[in-house]
């Protein structure tokens, strides 16, 4: 039997190391071949970055899966290889996103595709709602197409989350440390080992990403849309019937929601992403016309450093997190659980936006005293954090 501290060390170690020596190389390639992305109106950043992070990420976080075929009780089976060839289509259509800039049409139906090959060949399906509204199994009919939309929905929402230095990067380390502790506990080593490998694939690339000057390099869609699938394929994971993970929790935690669990650990980038579209076709464009509107962009506009806004927004979601762990500590229903996470999801996006927006319009009390707390993010400009970029830059 392996040392399960073993599942956790090579995947996370491996990918860890894989990443922090291709990064500078594949920054050096970017620079050279100019795949960068070009600053305009509605980005944030001021000269043209290297935009190969994704494939760093991916690089690094399939070395750490491979790695452990040579464990006794391998989780290399076709279920991971169909994973990691979606995650490699998802790199593929992103990077060439962000070199060729595909059409919203194209990219939506190459991510349906993808979606459809792990619900008809993984056998990933969201079908079971564990006791919500009284509602378990769910037939194929509805669970199908609620796979597609929830899974592609997912990916949409991560890749647009990516404004600001390590937000994208930084989240999906939060989110995968959260369901990594749901998979150990139910003994579904495979999704563990993915997470283990996403986690240590993503550290050294959020420590060039945000404290990185000449080292800096953006994940670009590649390395976002990569990160969604994952996340998707998590929430299916968690809640499809069949899974270790869902015979655990049906078994183990019955008093625990695991729709509003899954939705509490990605709740930002859902709502957010809700908001930013609704208001969009309310105002008559397209929901896909970029804009300034997503929470980050109001972080910014407030005063906060990219890093502030980061650990701003990662802080306002583990809230949501903890929340609904305080429901469930209470005895709430499953239902109310859900409710308590909807209600806090949106108050920290869908209401929390507009509210700023008044209040900046009328300089209310809140928009100073957030103003002012912005004022106090830009820590990453001196002492440690200083020290910490001059050492990322020469690495």
């Amino acid at each position: 039997m392996t040392n399960p501290s073993l599942f956790i060390i090579v995947p996370l170690v491996v990918a860890l190391l894989a990443v922090g020596w291709v990064h500078p190389r594949l920054v050096r390639i970017a620079a050279m071949k100019m795949i960068v992305d070009n600053p305009d109106a509605r980005k944030l950043q001021k000269e043209p970055i290297p935009i190969l992070g994704g494939v760093a990420v991916m690089f690094g976080a399939v070395l750490g899966i491979s790695c452990t075929a040579v464990f006794p009780e391998t989780v290399f089976n076709d279920t991971i290889v169909l994973i990691i060839a979606v995650m490699m289509v998802m790199l593929y259509t992103g990077t060439m996103d962000d070199i060729l800039e595909l059409t919203p049409r194209l990219r939506f139906l190459i991510e349906i595709m993808s979606v459809c090959a792990l619900i008809f060949v993984g056998g990933f399906r969201l079908d079971d709602l564990h006791g919500l509204w009284g509602v378990s199994v769910l037939p194929d009919w509805v669970a199908v197409p609620l796979t597609v939309f929830a899974c592609v929905g997912i990916i949409n929402a991560m890749n647009l989350i990516d404004g600001v230095d390590g937000l994208s990067s930084g989240f999906c380390i939060t989110a995968c440390a959260i369901f990594s502790a749901v998979f150990f506990k139910a003994g579904d080593m495979m999704m563990f080992i993915l997470s283990m490998a996403l986690i240590g694939a993503l550290i050294p690339f959020f420590m060039h990403n945000v404290f990185g000057e000449r080292s800096k390099m953006f994940i670009g869609d590649g390395g976002t849309l990569v990160m969604g699938a994952v996340m998707s394929i998590f929430v299916v994971r968690v809640l499809g019937v069949g899974s270790p993970v869902a015979q655990f929790w049906d078994q183990s935690h019955a008093g625990m929601s695991a729709v509003a669990f899954t939705l509490a650990v990605l709740c930002v980038p859902v709502f957010d992403t809700l908001r930013v579209m609704v208001t969009r076709m309310l105002q008559g464009r397209s929901p896909f016309h970029p804009d300034k509107t997503h929470l980050h962009h109001m972080f910014i506009d407030l005063g906060f450093s990219h890093v502030g806004t980061t650990f701003s927004i990662i802080l306002l979601n583990l809230t949501v997190v903890a929340v609904w762990w305080a429901s469930v500590s209470m005895g709430c229903s499953l239902d109310v659980q859900l409710y308590v996470v909807i209600l806090f999801g949106s108050l920290f996006t869908i209401f929390l936006y507009p509210a700023v927006a008044a209040a900046k319009r009328r300089n209310a009390p809140l928009y100073r005293a957030l103003t002012a707390a912005g004022r106090m993010t830009h820590f990453e400009r001196k002492g440690f954090f200083l020290l910490l970029r001059k050492a990322m830059d020469r690495m």
